[in-house]
């Protein structure tokens, strides 16, 4: 059977890993989430959440957080690997699992195909066309 827990190892802890992510500015985003990616060498992908107080009260927060490391948690398979996820809810969005998961699954592929590219010679862009969101 698969592995289902969230394991110690599937999170992004350290500072200098989001910062990393943050710098490179390989996103994707959508109404609901934005994804910032960036390689790590692993087998597996990696989440980082940073869910700010323009999301809401502690409780709001806690409930994105539970959401998000749930959705990563039953996507993984999906994610692409060798990857970490850095991941900011939308403040204006209601968290929603259905919504979330649907979403990070996108938006995950989508940001590591930047950061491929980028690793390529491509170059990750600070905002795609429609400002911080790429509209899809």
């Amino acid at each position: 059977m698969f592995e289902q827990r969230f394991l110690r190892t599937h999170r992004v802890r350290r500072t200098a890993d989001f910062q990393r992510a943050y710098r490179r500015r390989c996103t994707a985003g959508d109404r609901t989430l934005l994804v910032f990616a960036h390689g790590n060498a692993l087998p597996h992908a990696r989440l980082g959440l940073s869910v700010s107080r323009k999301v809401g009260g502690a409780v709001r927060r806690n409930r994105w957080k539970r959401l998000l490391r749930e959705s990563f948690r039953m996507e993984r398979r999906k994610l692409p690997a060798g990857v970490d996820l850095i991941v900011i809810p939308r403040p204006e969005a209601e968290p929603n699992l259905t919504v979330i998961r649907q979403s990070l699954a996108r938006l995950a592929r989508k940001a590591a195909g930047k950061w491929a590219r980028s690793e390529a010679g491509a170059g990750c862009s600070a905002v795609d066309g429609k400002g911080a969101a790429d509209g899809s």
